[in-house]
């Protein structure tokens, strides 16, 4: 059996409020090809299609015609939900998707539907776990959506509740997977997919957290014994530290923060049968659009880079060193030069004795004074007129200022 294992997409995710939909839809096509032409059986998508629970429409559609594409009658197709995603607003077209070798999982008590779809056919499934056949291959596939203390606790019998309550988070899911991994059998292709941190993984800055300082962490001893282990969370593609067993996070397809600039960005394809030792190739993807850190020692050496770096698909953070705030003039001039800056950031020499003086004196200092600082340290440039209205407006309803006796014009 062929089988690609992706995650993380966050469709609808933005950069510093720049959409990404675009390169989002580049990759989903890359993705089709690649299917077709490795002849893959099966598509796993370990959680995060979305960025948020509640995706723009786009989104949607982008995620629903790519299931469309990617499932050709003779292929199947298994999602599970993330900690981004809504389990309820994933599964909602679950009825539509099974006709289709659709899958979608949304919490860990989930189950699937039996019956044949297409040369697809499910002849078992229960709370966690899918049979299937495909292609002529049977397949026990172990599924773990986002697992929650709350949803955790729904898949664990009542009698369990207790010492449920009692155990650590990582304790409960290899509990979990132990019940689960009887249905594992020589006979079969043994595969698990799980949305979840394992610890040792190598985190990147775009994660939303759900270890919690560690409570949610899940010991790579606990995972089950499968011959291949597709994970999800983590957006640097990686195989999982402190076991030998096949557990892979594939990361995100795109550079989604600076963190995630220094490494190649891939899917994996499993090559796998019955009783054998899983053979697992990385499948490098193409990077539409880089993220990439400008570093200029001068706000004339940023516009002269901006200049000659205009041309080519990027996304720009722009650090200047600067003994002065950048005007409104010349942001608009860099952003004209290079419409892709996400961020400019001016870097002052004497940064930490402004604010170390900043610190001492503000209680001396006027509360409108105070907010063009504060605005000025973090846009670079003075504060607009109405930006600065507006909060006259609101400070004097508030009784935080005194407008007679404020420093505005």
């Amino acid at each position: 059996m062929k089988i690609l294992h992706t995650s993380d997409w966050h469709l609808g995710k933005t950069l510093e409020g720049f959409s990404r939909l675009d390169e989002q839809e580049r990759f989903l096509d890359e993705l089709v090809t690649i299917a077709e032409q490795r002849e893959i059986d099966l598509i796993i998508v370990a959680g995060d299609i979305y960025d948020s629970s509640n995706p723009p429409a786009a989104a949607e559609q982008l995620f629903y015609n790519t299931l469309k594409r990617l499932t050709n009658g003779s292929r199947a197709i298994l999602v599970i939900a993330g900690n981004h995603d809504s389990p309820e607003r994933l599964t909602a077209a679950n009825s539509l998707a099974a006709d289709h070798g659709i899958i979608i999982m949304g919490k860990p008590k989930s189950q699937a539907l039996t019956g044949k779809f297409g040369k697809l056919e499910i002849t078992e499934t229960g709370a966690g776990y899918i049979k299937l056949s495909i292609n002529g291959e049977q397949a026990v596939i172990l599924t773990m959506p986002y697992p929650s203390e709350k949803r955790l606790n729904e898949v664990l019998s009542l009698d369990d509740e207790e010492k449920a309550r009692q155990e650590s988070y990582s304790e409960r899911i290899g509990e979990l997977w132990a019940k689960l991994s009887c249905h594992f059998s020589a006979d079969t292709i043994n595969l698990a997919v799980a949305h979840i941190y394992v610890v040792g993984g190598e985190e990147s800055d775009s994660e939303r957290q759900i270890q919690m300082g560690g409570s949610l962490a899940v010991d790579p001893a606990v995972l089950p014994d499968a011959q291949y282990i597709a994970l999800g969370h983590l957006h640097r593609p990686q195989k999982v530290k402190g076991t030998d067993k096949k557990a892979f996070y594939s990361g995100s397809p795109l550079q989604y923060s600076k963190s995630e600039i220094n490494y190649s960005k891939c899917i994996f394809m499993i090559d796998v049968a019955a009783g054998e030792e899983a053979c697992i190739e990385e499948i490098y993807l193409h990077n539409y659009k880089p993220v990439e850190v400008w570093k200029c020692s001068s706000i004339e050496d940023a516009f002269e880079k901006c200049s000659e770096e205009r041309q080519g698909e990027r996304w720009v953070y722009l650090d200047i060193q600067t003994d002065r705030v950048l005007t409104r003039e010349e942001i608009r001039g860099l952003r004209e030069q290079c419409p892709d800056i996400v961020q400019i950031h001016p870097i002052f020499a004497n940064d930490d004795q402004q604010v170390e003086h900043e610190v001492q004196d503000y209680k001396s200092i006027k509360i409108d004074e105070l907010f063009r600082a504060f605005f000025k340290n973090r846009k670079g440039a003075e504060a607009p007129d109405e930006i600065l209205q507006l909060f006259y407006k609101i400070a004097a309803e508030e009784g935080g200022i005194d407008e007679t006796n404020s420093t505005k014009d």
